[in-house]
């Protein structure tokens, strides 16, 4: 750690952001591991499955928090998962929550 003054400071604010995941993500129990991995951080959100078989959905809460699941999503998700890319946009500060807790959606 250390130097956690400033860095905290931006950690503070709440941010969304919208994301896709590429690559072997259905059939693998993705959507599961994202929830687990999003309540371990606290985050609210959803996640679905795509017809063109990826993965999308939206993350909401503290900006660091916020930045481990992208992290997650990039490069690890379910253990049978391949991930070829994940793609974030919409990024934008809230002020508040909107979710009350993070779904897997049908």
């Amino acid at each position: 750690g250390g130097g956690a003054g400033a860095a905290m400071a931006d950690g503070e604010g709440l941010v969304s952001v919208d994301y896709e995941v590429h690559g072997k993500v259905q059939g693998v129990f993705f959507r599961k591991y994202t929830q687990g991995e999003a309540k371990r951080l606290g985050l609210v959100g959803w996640v679905q499955n795509t017809t063109h078989g990826t993965v999308q959905g939206q993350i909401q809460g503290p900006t660091a928090r916020v930045r481990e699941l992208q992290e997650w999503l990039k490069k690890i998700g379910s253990p049978q998962s391949r991930i070829s890319r994940a793609e974030f946009s919409n990024e934008k500060k809230i002020k508040a929550l909107e979710h009350k807790e993070f779904q897997i959606l049908k």
